[in-house]
């Protein structure tokens, strides 16, 4: 199965955002539709891409993460600024406990690879969270100056989770992949949810 280690914001630091988002849509409206705008119920930071991983692997990935979630207070976040990765990726970024929420990103990577889940050292974490992709060539930077002096307000990251990527299997252009929880872990407690 394709997964991914996230931490996902609470709906009320998601909705001011999607605001944000509608009104920088307003302001910059993509009249060749060439934005693939993200969709806010899959808005997350990414923490570790784990990739497909073999079923046989989740009980102790399990145990792994549950250390690390362990190993981490909780803390707290902001959404704050904007930026792009190249004219591919529109993000919006975050301020706040970063050190914190870096040393939760790296335990992760560690606990996955412990468990047997090969791990890309290609990046390292920087946290974003992906509004829009690019299908055609768009200038991102107009989008990134509009979201350079967002700041949202602060909310507090509690827990890791184990997400499930399945991909459209449809072949319909434009239908994007699903996210599902497979596990989360409060931080700071040996507790599993």
């Amino acid at each position: 199965m394709r997964l991914f280690a996230a931490v996902i914001p609470p709906g009320a630091a998601i909705d001011e955002l999607a605001a944000e988002v509608a009104q920088l849509r307003a302001a910059l409206p993509d009249r060749h539709g060439r934005l693939r705008w993200t969709e806010p119920a899959m808005w997350h930071f990414t923490l570790a891409f784990l990739g497909e991983v073999d079923e046989a692997l989740l009980p102790e990935l399990g145990e792994r993460l549950a250390r690390a979630a362990h190993r981490h207070p909780a803390h707290e976040l902001r959404f704050a600024g904007g930026g792009r990765f190249g004219d591919r990726i529109l993000w919006v970024g975050a301020t706040g406990s970063l050190e914190t929420l870096g040393g939760l990103a790296r335990s992760t990577v560690a606990g996955a690879r412990r468990a047997g889940v090969r791990m890309d050292d290609a990046r390292p974490f920087r946290p974003h969270l992906t509004l829009a992709r690019t299908a055609g060539h768009v200038n991102l930077r107009p989008y990134a100056e509009e979201l350079a002096e967002f700041r949202g307000r602060r909310w507090t990251v509690d827990r890791l989770e184990l997400v499930r990527s399945r991909l459209p299997a449809s072949g319909v252009p434009g239908e994007r992949p699903r996210y599902e929880t497979v596990a989360a872990w409060p931080l700071g407690t040996r507790r599993a949810e």
